[in-house]
């Protein structure tokens, strides 16, 4: 941000002199716009977010505290759904999120819905987040990772650079999608896949010590692993023998619930 003179104010906003900002946009105290960037009018942001040199946010987008979007995001456009026909759409976007270079995000297609990305990501360069998506907590969109429409990515996965995600799938809590893969189906939590189209190649170890879990949690997991995705079995015996032969642990129930939830089957 330029300072001093070159800064105009607004309460405790700073707002470079080339960009746009609607009056009707709410700024919370602390924020920074910079250069030739647009804020619309039914923008909501909040306090300490830093808006960086050509971004533009537009919709019914509402973004929480001490956010930073750097040059040229594209954030609460229109959804390139082509089944929208007009309705009002939303877009919510947490706290303390990295949105990097380039990155797109829609709102939601159907009148009243949503795409939600909750707090503490970063989305690397040019990657995109489709309407209908929800991005929990602390997860990775690497360079160009696309996330078609309606996708969930849990807590903590991290989806490599130039991978693309089919619609409907759902990544799970501290999985790994190895770059330029292709993702068709669900990915279960703590699990890594790689591939074209994507299939199980490990468990997300690296990661799992990063969340400080158990060595006996890896084991179990690496186990169930094993029973997923070396075993043969269809995904329902693979999941009765996981609850048979496993202990009921917390990483065992997420993984099990995970799985019985699954509509599109899993990677692999």
């Amino acid at each position: 941000m330029r300072s001093g003179s070159e800064v105009r104010s607004r309460g405790q906003v700073e707002i470079h002199p080339t960009a746009i900002v609607h009056a009707d946009a709410e700024l919370g105290e602390g924020v920074k716009i910079g250069p030739f960037s647009i804020i619309e009018a039914n923008v909501r942001i909040g306090d300490g977010t830093i808006v960086g040199a050509r971004v533009t946010i537009e919709g019914y987008t509402t973004i929480g505290s001490d956010n930073e979007f750097y040059t040229g995001a594209v954030i609460g456009s229109r959804t390139q759904d082509k089944k929208f026909d007009g309705g009002i759409s939303y877009l919510r976007i947490g706290n303390n999120n990295h949105i990097r270079e380039y990155v797109t995000v829609n709102p939601g297609t159907k009148e009243g819905t949503e795409t939600v990305i909750g707090s503490g990501n970063l989305l690397m360069a040019y990657s995109h987040v489709a309407h209908d998506c929800i991005v929990r907590d602390n997860a990775i969109l690497a360079n160009q990772a696309t996330l078609a429409g309606h996708v969930i990515v849990e807590d903590k996965a991290i989806i490599g650079g130039l991978s693309a995600v089919h619609q409907f799938v759902r990544i799970g809590k501290l999985s790994l999608v190895g770059g330029c893969s292709k993702v068709v189906q669900d990915i279960p939590p703590f699990m890594m896949v790689d591939g074209h189209p994507a299939q199980g190649v490990n468990i997300n170890s690296v990661g799992m010590d990063r969340s400080e879990l158990s060595k006996d949690d890896k084991s179990h997991v690496k186990k169930a692993f094993k029973i997923l995705f070396r075993s043969g079995l269809t995904l329902k015996s693979a999941i009765a023998k996981i609850e048979n032969e496993l202990p009921s642990t917390v990483c065992t129930q997420e993984l099990i619930t995970f799985l019985k939830k699954s509509e599109r089957g899993i990677c692999g």
